[in-house]
């Protein structure tokens, strides 16, 4: 892409990546690890009211020469564009995200399918809550656990594949899916909902997450979660500054 801002070194940069470009399951591996543990899952310009384009050179610009972060739809579009230029054959797909049931969620969540060592691997740099950190072999049943999480894929009668997050008490569903063929105008809708509606849950408090080798940082309304094996530190931050100032020391987001 000669007349684009985008471009693979500046990427591979951000997200501290020194490795081979082969279309291998390996190089997909490291990738993804390395932008969920560099770049955060945020929705700071949502909460802000700005407008959240999903322009490729957009997304480069906020996202690796801006140090931000963004929600699924920034987050796995700017991915796919990196997967798709090393050579990675990727399809998109709507998920609808459970909120106490599938039935109470429509298709608000992008993830992507991508081909690698002759498998089908499910990625998503793109989900603040039980997000994969790796990508997830797209194969029903198996447990497959990443920097010490356990997820699963299995097949719903009702919405095509649901995606599981291992916990104390046994499997709970984060989304689900289907192999449906999805149009840019679908994302760009699903986007808009997503980024507008009054009810939007990215609307409603600041969140910001960041996985880590052991665990994981997030911050959420004015609470900041450190995750570290089994030991959880919790600290209630409260005034502009402080917000600020914790973004960017845990987050390395700096807002204006």
């Amino acid at each position: 892409m000669p007349d684009k801002l985008f471009n693979l070194d500046d990427y591979f940069k951000r997200i501290d990546y020194n490795g081979g470009r082969q279309v291998l399951a390996e190089t997909l591996k490291q990738l993804h690890l390395g932008h969920v543990m560099n770049i955060p899952f945020e929705n700071l310009d949502v909460f802000a009211r700005k407008n959240i384009s999903l322009d490729l050179d957009d997304l480069f610009v906020k996202i690796v020469k801006n140090h931000r972060g963004g929600y699924c739809f920034e987050m796995n579009t700017l991915f796919a564009a990196v997967l798709t230029e090393l050579g990675f054959p990727v399809t998109r797909h709507l998920a609808r995200v459970y909120r106490e049931g599938f039935d109470n969620s429509g298709k608000t969540h992008m993830v992507l399918l991508v081909q690698a060592g002759g498998q089908q691997w499910l990625c998503d740099v793109g989900f603040g809550g039980n997000s994969l950190a790796a990508p997830l072999l797209f194969e029903e049943g198996q447990e497959q656990e990443q920097l010490g999480r356990i997820h699963r894929v299995i097949a719903d009668p009702d919405y095509g594949y649901r995606v599981e997050f291992k916990t104390a008490t046994g499997f709970e569903p984060i989304y689900a899916f289907t192999l449906e063929d999805c149009c840019p105008a679908d994302y760009l809708i699903a986007n808009h909902y997503t980024a507008t509606f009054p009810e939007s849950f990215f609307r409603q408090a600041q969140m910001c997450a960041l996985v880590t080798a052991t665990g994981k940082i997030t911050y959420f309304d004015g609470s900041l979660k450190i995750a570290d094996g089994e030991t959880l530190t919790e600290t209630t931050i409260s005034g502009d500054a402080a917000i600020k100032d914790a973004l960017k020391s845990y987050f390395g987001v700096e807002l204006s």
